[in-house]
């Protein structure tokens, strides 16, 4: 039967017609073992694409669909299933005696189970989920995309509804497309970012064997981060401290894998090492009563004592750390009167005379923590990369760079230059509103309304599986990649994915253009044009690659990086460059952190830029951000109100100003927009392994250096801990932001 099937699709390849031609004009399939013939069906069913064949190995016919290569035992019956407006079936009406979870693709039936087969009975499905529209044309979408207060649309099939010809039963009515209850992006803005055409990508495509093995290095590496800080400095690695120093990473890497550093100069993370030098010889927390205080003190005091006793310290490091440890604890002993504020200080005044002999001592050990680190990673990768290439149907051949063309061109999703080869199946079955994914054994999940939102971005944006054959195995992996990058703790990384509100993002497109963003991913994007951290999986829905490499014309631009300073930097220096290249209208309006003590370098430079046309500052409490496990996450924890102040920047060259110049009324509507709304209960705090009060805000110590580079949990003391009660603080601010990806 297969070689029937194939043999004649094959035959027939030139013949097939667009679905509204005539039906005089379509010869029906030509079967292998008999003649041409008369059609034997109503119109409608010919129009459809069914003719009837003949099986020799069963000795009975059978019907085959030219367009979607469906073959069915009995007389087809249109409505039950339209692979056109679902093409993945997900609406569908469960048949009776089916299977309920079938993966990648139908199973076909044997002999044996084809005997009690009901009507509809899928005799051989070739190829499932299948769709005939291509995914450069939007063709019929579930639902409205539009935010949450627009009324559903409905898909309707351009080809009609047939009587079947008798006996067959009533055909079952066709369920109402899956319409998530809330949507928070609109797929229907079109872009206005203008970019000159590029090559395809280089990157290896993927697949779900070298992803689940990505997964298990990259918690190997984790596992052997936390190994290291205990074995050598007796300390737990700091919080999220290894997501950061990934992004910190990507940032200046130039290896092949898109998600282990590989190929950094300087091999030692400046992120990474200021985290773990800040916590040693322990880790200062927050503290808002007197006693805690007295034991932070005293425990610091202990700790730094038994520290340069240890190590290999100089004498005169020695005498000064124990002399004012000591000291300290007799001051202890004797004043039982002192108040929080009291041993904060005297806490500060010891971290500033033992801190400079404390981090002399562990310098060499924590530099060989980072390089530990960065040498697995990099054998890591090298390691996926030689199992991928093998994979591979070509695994010999590298693509060739081809020259920048020059024609520029509305900005379009990336393209690999290597075709992928075909993919294991993927396991795909719904618990309530969970989509569940599963992959030897390993299980991943997405609410049906992001599901159904990454098959819509899949639909626009890939264009080398127009019947879906690997959509379950690239929505595993993009899945799993985000999983994994997040990390396995609860709430960790979340972080990396907070998103704006919808109603900013409609003030932004509203007011000045916007529609794009310069740092999402396909799960927590508005739009369906943005940049994100991995084209090799992003960009089959919808990415145009990382920011930092992706250079527009014109256009206008949101952007919200993941809170690490490095990567803020980076991004300045590219927003300056494209500025001054282009003489189109271009405009970025960025959110970051108001970090003023001290501030950090990324805002510095943009507040002296002469391409800053207006700055907003948005007071901490008073707005609210999107959680980032949005695609997981209930919808009673989808808002939280953000703990730190946000500086909105409008930078813009000339002709960008004129376009979408901030005057004070468009400014009114977006600072209307940021307000958290009245109909809905957000979270106080943002999320994370803790959280904090209003009435914490001033109760962290003062330092004078700036320790951390990146996104902290209040609870934390990884980003800044000691930096001042001033609620402009780092480490006041949990950096929550809509892009989080390079």
């Amino acid at each position: 039967m297969s070689s029937e099937s194939q043999g004649l699709v094959k035959g027939e390849a030139a013949a097939v017609l667009p679905p509204s031609a005539s039906a005089s004009t379509q010869g029906p399939p030509l079967s292998p073992s008999t003649p041409s013939r008369a059609p034997e069906l109503p119109d409608e069913l010919v129009q459809a694409g069914w003719a009837k064949c003949w099986s020799r190995r069963e000795n009975r016919p059978y019907y085959f669909n030219r367009f979607t290569n469906q073959s069915l035992w009995e007389v087809p019956v249109l409505g039950q299933h339209d692979v056109i407006s679902d093409p993945l079936g997900l609406n569908a009406a469960p048949a009776e005696g089916g299977e309920s979870n079938l993966g990648n693709g139908q199973r076909k039936r044997r002999s044996s189970e084809e005997q009690g087969a009901g009507p509809n009975t899928l005799k051989r499905a070739k190829v499932e989920p299948t769709t005939p529209i291509s995914p450069s044309t939007p063709g019929g979408k579930p639902w409205s995309s539009a935010p949450e207060d627009k009324p559903a649309q409905t898909n309707t099939p351009s080809t009609p509804t047939p009587t079947p010809a008798a006996p067959t039963p009533t055909p079952t009515p066709t369920p109402a497309p899956y319409r998530p209850s809330v949507i928070y992006w609109d797929l229907d803005i079109q872009t206005n970012a203008v970019i000159r055409e590029r090559a395809p990508a280089s990157e290896l495509p993927p697949h779900p064997e070298i992803e689940l093995q990505r997964a298990q290095l990259v918690t190997k590496l984790r596992q052997h981060y936390h190994e290291l800080c205990h074995q050598r400095e007796g300390i737990d690695p700091p919080r999220e401290s290894f997501n950061r120093w990934l992004l910190e990473r990507k940032v200046i890497d130039k290896g092949h894998d898109p998600l282990l550093p590989s190929d950094c100069e300087p091999i030692i993370s400046p992120s990474m090492f200021r985290e773990v030098m800040n916590d040693i010889p322990i880790r200062l927390s927050r503290i808002k009563y007197k006693e805690e205080a007295r034991k932070l003190l005293f425990k610091y005091a202990e700790a730094a004592k038994r520290m340069i006793d240890s190590r290999n310290a100089s004498p005169e490091s020695r005498k000064v750390v124990k002399w004012n440890a000591e000291d300290t604890m007799n001051w202890l002993r004797r004043d039982h009167s002192a108040s929080k504020e009291d041993y904060m200080d005297r806490l500060e005044h010891l971290r500033q005379q033992c801190g400079p002999h404390v981090t002399a001592v562990a310098k060499d050990s924590v530099e060989g923590i980072c390089s530990k680190i960065y040498q697995l990673s990099a054998e890591y990768s090298r390691r996926l990369r030689e199992t991928h290439m093998s994979l591979l149907q070509d695994p010999a051949t590298e693509v060739p760079e081809s020259p920048q063309p020059s024609r520029l061109v509305y900005c379009y999703p990336v393209r690999l230059a290597i075709p992928t080869p075909t993919l294991p199946r993927v396991e795909l079955h719904f618990e309530n509103d969970v989509a569940c994914l599963r992959f030897r054994g390993e299980m991943v999940k997405v609410n049906r309304g992001h599901f159904s939102k990454l098959e819509l971005l899949y639909r626009y944006s890939c264009i080398d599986d127009p019947r879906f054959e690997k959509f379950l195995s690239r929505v595993w992996c993009l899945l799993k990649r985000y999983q994994v990058m997040f990390g396995s703790s609860n709430n960790e990384g979340t972080g990396l994915q907070g998103a704006l509100p919808v109603s900013v993002f409609e003030a932004l497109n509203r007011q000045f253009g916007v529609s794009f963003e310069c740092f999402a991913s396909p799960l927590n994007c508005y739009f369906k044009q943005y940049c994100s951290a991995f084209p090799d999986i992003d960009g089959f829905f919808g990415s145009r690659g990382p920011f930092l490499t992706f250079s527009p014309v014109s256009g206008s631009f949101e952007a919200n990086p993941p809170f690490c300073e490095e990567l803020m930097d980076t991004m300045v220096t590219h927003f300056v460059e494209l500025l001054e290249q282009s003489s189109e209208p271009l405009s970025f309006i960025v959110f970051i952190p108001e970090w003023r003590d001290p501030v950090t370098p990324a805002l510095s430079r943009m507040e002296e830029s002469r391409f800053l046309r207006h700055q907003l500052s948005v007071p901490a409490y008073e707005h609210e951000y999107r959680s980032g496990s949005q695609h997981v996450c209930k919808r009673e924890d989808m808002y939280y109100r953000a703990v730190h102040g946000t500086a909105v920047l409008f930078l813009q060259n000339d002709a960008g100003f004129a376009k979408w110049a901030p005057t004070p009324e468009r400014l009114a509507e977006l600072t209307a927009a940021y307000r958290p709304s009245l109909s809905r209960t957000s979270s106080l705090s943002s999320p994370g392994p803790a959280h904090i009060s209003p009435g914490d805000r001033d109760s962290a110590h003062k330092a004078g250096d700036r320790t951390q580079s990146s996104v902290m949990s209040p609870s934390d003391h990884d980003n800044n801990n000691n930096n001042g009660s001033t609620s402009s603080s780092p480490q006041d601010k949990l950096a929550v932001a809509e892009g989080r990806s390079l």
